[in-house]
């Protein structure tokens, strides 16, 4: 098939999945949204679609070129073997490891591109990464943070759950992968807490699970040491580990979902901080490159998206974009880290990062 992509589904349309298919039509794109339950209001059609149901699913993606899946993880094995059947492009946002196992192992076979981890972390964290190494002749350490936090915390937690709980849960509890003295093992999450300072403001950063995707196996061998740390407001961790651990919530994480959602409902004023350094040499000269960044919400169509919000869905729309104007591979898996800094920051999803409006068009360039 032609790996320009025209028409693109999108599916899931909560607080990213709408703000993903908003940008794509802006963009240019033919896009159609799906969801489980009705949905009015967007520029562009929607169906009502049952989005557990495989047979469903894999209906529903005919006829597209591409396929977003912006549903929970549990959902994306499921969406990315209809996108993989079909033949069609897939890309989802995905922070499960067993997820992106899954979907590696199908697109030995596919004729079209498979792109799990598409968001911020894992994704543009990764792509930020990358971009730093390519500086070095030898790497000692690659650290990646990122935190979406409340500008205005209240509370011991000093949170709020704007992402999805089942996804926050998830990379407290399942093992992280990591890079130590060159042994690429798992480690517990919550854990390796480090000190950062970021604008001036005093924050803690800790292990937790699926924010490095592929990179332990891009970089073993090249790097001394590679983690991913999750950032948040000091004390965080201490509060979390009692809670999952001595009071025993990892036994039942649905109901450790619902109570921290519950007690710490989402905010509009939210604040993304990406922290990227690397450590290694420059011909004799042992340095370290960072790239340190704080985003807030920004106005996109007419109304001001959460941090979080666009951070996730401008990077998976860029990585579309990417795909579709052939300056990324056509077919097969596609590593985050794989993914240019610089093209990505100057496509019109990536210019949000560059904190540049969006540019789209109503109506896709011709050529």
């Amino acid at each position: 098939m032609n790996e320009r992509i025209r028409s693109v589904f999108v599916l899931g349309l909560g607080k990213v999945g709408s703000l993903v298919a908003t940008l794509l039509h802006i963009t240019g794109f033919d896009v159609t949204g799906a969801d489980h339950k009705s949905m009015v209001g967007f520029p562009f059609p929607t169906k009502n679609l049952d989005l557990s149901a495989p047979d469903a699913l894999a209906g529903g993606m005919k006829g597209f070129d591409a396929v977003v899946s912006c549903l929970p993880y549990r959902f994306n094995v499921a969406a990315a073997s209809g996108a993989h059947g079909l033949g069609i492009h897939y890309f989802d946002l995905t922070e499960d490891v067993a997820t992106t196992k899954a979907i590696l192992q199908m697109s030995a076979t596919a004729q079209a591109v498979m792109s799990p981890q598409c968001g911020l972390a894992p994704g543009f964290i990764a792509i930020v990464g990358a971009s730093l190494v390519e500086r070095f002749s030898r790497i000692r350490s690659i650290k990646l943070r990122v935190g979406a936090l409340p500008q205005n915390p209240t509370g011991l937690l000093g949170y709020a759950f704007n992402w999805s709980p089942e996804g926050v849960v998830n990379e407290y509890l399942n093992d992280c992968e990591v890079i130590e003295d060159g042994v690429r093992k798992w480690v517990s999450p919550l854990e390796w807490f480090e000190t950062l300072v970021i604008q001036g403001v005093q924050l803690e950063a800790f292990l937790t699970s699926g924010g490095l995707g592929t990179m332990c196996e891009t970089y073993h061998g090249r790097v001394e040491n590679l983690d991913y740390k999750t950032i948040r407001y000091p004390g965080h961790a201490k509060l979390m580990n009692f809670f999952f651990h001595e009071l025993l919530m990892r036994k039942d994480r649905s109901k450790a979902g619902e109570i921290l959602v519950h007690a710490k409902p989402p905010v509009t004023e939210d604040v993304v901080y990406i922290h990227a350094s690397v450590e290694g040499w420059k011909g004799d000269t042992l340095l370290r490159d960072e790239f340190v960044r704080a985003y807030y919400p920004v106005e996109i169509a007419g109304r001001v998206w959460r941090a979080i919000s666009w951070t996730t869905a401008a990077s998976a729309c860029a990585v579309v974009e990417m795909v579709s104007n052939g300056s990324l591979l056509g077919k097969g898996f596609l590593k985050q880290e794989q993914i240019p800094l610089q093209a990505f920051l100057k496509t019109m999803n990536g210019r949000l990062y560059a904190g540049e409006p969006h540019g789209g068009k109503s109506e896709r360039p011709k050529g």
